[in-house]
């Protein structure tokens, strides 16, 4: 599912909501959940599961056009672990 598939799904099962809103509305929470993990929060959705950040530690790459030897920084990369309900319903 992607973004526009997931706002026509919440507008059809809320038609009190317009598109437009809905859309304001996933938006919202996006943004949301990327800035509290821009300042290294924790995002936690119960019954969901658990947005973080992990530290990757710096390395070197290879170039693959050149095969050339290319540093790559340390970075924080996100993370989800889903929920006890969400992995017991795709374990069915």
């Amino acid at each position: 599912m992607i973004r526009s598939e997931l706002v026509q799904t919440l507008a059809a099962e809320n038609p009190e909501l317009g598109v437009a809103e809905v859309d304001r509305l996933v938006s919202v929470i996006f943004d949301a959940i990327t800035n509290q993990l821009a300042q290294g929060g924790r995002v936690e959705l119960r019954g969901f599961g658990a947005f973080s950040t992990r530290a990757r530690e710096g390395r070197v790459g290879r170039n693959p056009r050149t095969g050339d030897a290319v540093t790559v920084p340390p970075k924080r990369v996100p993370y989800f672990k889903p929920g006890k309900e969400m992995r017991a319903k795709l374990n069915v």
